[in-house]
């Protein structure tokens, strides 16, 4: 059975402005609106809302969610899996944190005697939890070593990175999966295989997939074009998928 707005705020426990804005932007549109205005939720939309909330308790930002569960390749059982794991991270760190209170007010009253070291245990100023997870989960490593080689690149290579960016920019209005955009993907990954060393299928489409989930790419490949990365991460990952089964 559908909800109106009001009803779906009460339930959740956030004001009809946040569902009115998330609408506005395109996080969450009801699957209905009346004739009369009224906006109506369905079942899909509890999930994704549901989702949307989990994100945003482990901070994410709203164009990063946006952008994540926008992606063709955004899988809900895994993000699920994935919000499980960093929350049961985060009570543990509540937990550490908690203790060092403890300790601390007991250290005060001259109970028991705290080294420095114990005084900020638990304490992490750390970035955005899911995108340490990204990076860990499609190589830290990899991606470092891709930005210094970037930099250290000839002037000759850089130009064709910016010319291959340019064309992908200028049809990033089009489908992903279309042969035009295919084309073009392909020669974005035959450069990176011919300057960056060997990429697998594999290794391309988790590439593509960082570009949405690491600010630092979406950043710099959408001076390019705003959409840019998430349209180069949706073409990156159905030619990994159509490669991958020749």
């Amino acid at each position: 059975m559908a909800m109106k707005v009001k009803e779906l705020a009460e339930l959740v426990g956030i004001s009809v402005r946040t569902l009115h804005y998330y609408d506005e932007i395109g996080l969450l549109s009801p699957e209905e609106t009346t004739a009369t205005g009224y906006r109506l939720y369905s079942k899909e939309n509890l999930e994704m809302l549901q989702q949307i909330l989990f994100f945003r308790e482990l901070g994410m930002p709203l164009k990063e969610i946006k952008q994540m569960i926008s992606s063709s390749t955004f899988n809900k059982e895994e993000a699920l899996r994935q919000h499980q794991k960093m929350l049961m991270e985060k009570r543990s760190q509540l937990d550490i944190l908690i203790n060092t209170i403890d300790k601390t007010i007991k250290h005060m009253k001259g109970e028991i005697q705290m080294t420095n070291e114990e005084r900020f245990e638990g304490f992490d100023f750390s970035h955005n939890p899911y995108e340490q997870e990204a990076r860990k989960r499609w190589g830290d490593e990899a991606v470092d070593e891709a930005n210094a080689k970037v930099a250290g690149l000839s002037k000759e290579t850089q130009k064709a990175v910016s010319e291959i960016y340019t064309k992908l920019a200028s049809i990033r209005t089009v489908s992903p999966r279309s042969e035009e955009a295919q084309a073009a993907i392909k020669e974005w990954y035959d450069c990176l295989n011919n300057n960056f060393g060997a990429y697998s299928l594999d290794a391309f489409k988790g590439l593509g997939q960082m570009y949405v989930h690491d600010q630092r790419f979406t950043k710099n490949i959408d001076q390019y074009g705003e959409g840019l990365a998430q349209f180069m991460c949706d073409a990156m990952a159905h030619f990994a998928d159509v490669n991958e089964k020749r």
